[in-house]
């Protein structure tokens, strides 16, 4: 009964491996720039982005964000899109005012519109 537990585990833990494996080999992986300031925005804004197929991680100091996406599944444009109307202006979009108004004070960043960026309405 052992020897038998023991092979399906195996089993079963291999398929899992491989399955892992199958899903990173579709990834995209970007660098973006996102505003923010401290430790509740980089929550906020990763909260915002992150799916089951998308994961970004924002770094305070650089304001940089490394974006791991499954382009089958989403885009950066989208992903950006809900951080945006989470509040934060990306290289790709601007946050409504109202979002924007809405952050913690500790949150709100001096606006610099980039050049490329586009204005999101909700």
């Amino acid at each position: 009964m052992k020897s038998i537990y023991k092979v399906l585990v195996a089993i079963i833990l291999l398929l899992s491996v491989a399955t892992v494996n199958a899903q990173s080999k579709n990834k995209v992986t970007e660098t973006v720039k996102i505003n923010g300031n401290c430790a509740m925005c980089k929550k906020t804004i990763e909260n915002a982005a992150n799916t089951k197929s998308a994961v970004l991680n924002w770094n305070k100091d650089t304001k940089t964000a490394v974006v791991t996406y499954d382009p089958k599944k989403t885009n950066l444009e989208e992903i950006l899109k809900r951080v945006a109307d989470a509040g934060y202006d990306n290289e790709k979009f601007t946050a409504t005012t109202t979002a924007y108004d809405n952050l913690h004070g500790c949150c709100q960043y001096d606006r610099e519109t980039p050049k490329k960026a586009q204005c999101h309405k909700q």
